[in-house]
């Protein structure tokens, strides 16, 4: 049997999702201890991983971020060791620092990508480029084009590149995906999902400049469903509407153009019946109440011709009242932060670390001998070939927003090109 070894990863990124981190402090939002540091740390801890790296762009930020993570992780679990190497050193400042990170690294190893949208695409194609597995976050680009580059470039250099959809790995999500291919031909989907106008202070640096709301938040559900019709329907025509006026004005002031709700009407054809044709709406908004006593709200109705499915993620049916801040809605199935009888971290049965998991496991087989990249592309996981359609729906909105026009989806030979 070949040997599973312990894997290197760098993480590029130093915010919310990664550290729990913010540009003004420690979150506010349910990620007060982050997602990937806290899940590295964890496996590095069950023996999983081994040397951790991270890279951002303001090296003057990890003083703050090493103490926040000893005092708020290695403080709170038993064995938990936050060390990590950083990039840029000496509190450098650079942009670019993610190369000096990925250059310092063996073919084999793993990059994990968390930072702003428009910086997915060169980050991940440099790393696979030197033989290094990828894990990127959410929208895996922003351009169907460069989608289909990572797909040949990961082929080509036989590399993992998985997207962290990590709904997919949500048991309510996996269950509605089975029980969806009982109702017969789709018909109608209509999915929202929107966070609090703090938000917008969160990504001040990048909203409306880099990406948009509707790539960060309606990339989750439109892959679910790209996921839940796979072998059902395909897409084949995208029209965008948004409203707008808060973000761009007090007390947010993000740049002119950005809008506070984007919603997409996406057209389905039957891969199977020609007189079936379905229809999806996808609306995202970070212009969502304050005090709603949730971070994420998020819900979707799915209606086949033989049934339908109601699913409510924000709300489970476990509820907390303060008397300083009111009721507030917790989702453990996500990320279970409170530890376990032993003093330990408990949260590995949440699908925010079973999608990290999931990732580390499949390098570490691949590493051994034991499975080919190609592999995990057989299996419904959220591969870089797998998920494609999601990217498709996304390029396709913001190019019928800025051209106010329907934009087609179609495939030409082996690839999906916009039209």
């Amino acid at each position: 049997m070949a040997e599973m070894k312990k894997l290197n990863v760098l993480m590029c990124g130093t915010g919310e999702y990664t550290t729990g981190w913010t540009g003004s402090g420690a979150s506010t939002s349910d990620k007060k201890i982050g997602v990937v540091g806290l899940t590295l740390f964890d496996l590095r801890r069950l023996g999983k991983v081994d040397h951790l790296s991270m890279v951002g762009v303001n090296g003057k930020k990890f003083p703050a971020i090493r103490q926040h993570l000893e005092k708020n992780i290695a403080g709170a679990y038993k064995d938990m060791d936050v060390t990590f190497e950083e990039f840029p050193k000496d509190g450098a400042v650079d942009p670019h620092s993610y190369k000096s990170a990925i250059d310092q690294m063996k073919a084999g190893e793993a990059v994990i990508i968390f930072t702003p949208d428009s910086t997915h695409f060169p980050i991940a194609m440099y790393a696979i480029e030197r033989g290094l597995h990828v894990l990127v976050t959410k929208p895996a680009t922003q351009l169907l084009s460069h989608h289909n580059e990572l797909i040949e470039a990961a082929r080509k250099h036989n590399v993992v590149c998985f997207v962290e959809h990590h709904k997919r790995f949500d048991p309510v999500y996996s269950d509605a995906k089975a029980k969806a291919k009982t109702l017969g031909e789709f018909n109608f989907f209509n999915a929202w999902m929107s966070q609090p106008k703090s938000q917008l202070e969160t990504f001040r640096e990048w909203a409306g400049k880099d990406s948009d709301i509707s790539y960060y938040l309606s990339s989750h559900h439109i892959d679910i469903s790209c996921w839940i019709l796979q072998d059902i329907a395909i897409p084949t025509r995208v029209v965008a509407s948004a409203a707008t006026g808060i973000a761009t004005n007090e007390p947010y002031n993000c740049v002119r153009g950005t809008e506070d709700t984007i919603t997409l009407m996406v057209d389905w054809q039957s891969i199977k019946s020609e007189t079936h044709r379905g229809t999806a709406v996808y609306t995202a908004s970070w212009t969502a109440p304050l005090k709603a006593g949730i971070h994420s709200a998020q819900h979707w109705y799915y209606m086949g011709e033989k049934g339908d499915i109601s699913v409510d993620q924000a709300h489970r049916g476990y509820d907390v009242t303060y008397d300083d801040t009111g009721k507030a809605w917790y989702n453990p199935f996500y990320m279970k932060y409170s530890p376990s009888e032993s003093g330990h971290f408990d949260g590995q049965r949440g699908y925010g670390y079973i999608s990290i998991e999931k990732f580390i496991d499949a390098v570490r087989s691949v590493n051994a001998g034991l499975t080919q990249p190609e592999d995990y592309d057989k299996h419904g996981l959220p591969t870089i070939r797998n998920t494609v359609l999601t990217t498709a729906i996304l390029n396709a909105g913001r190019i019928s927003l800025d051209e106010k026009r329907p934009v087609g989806i179609k495939k030409d030979g082996e690839q999906w090109v916009l039209e």
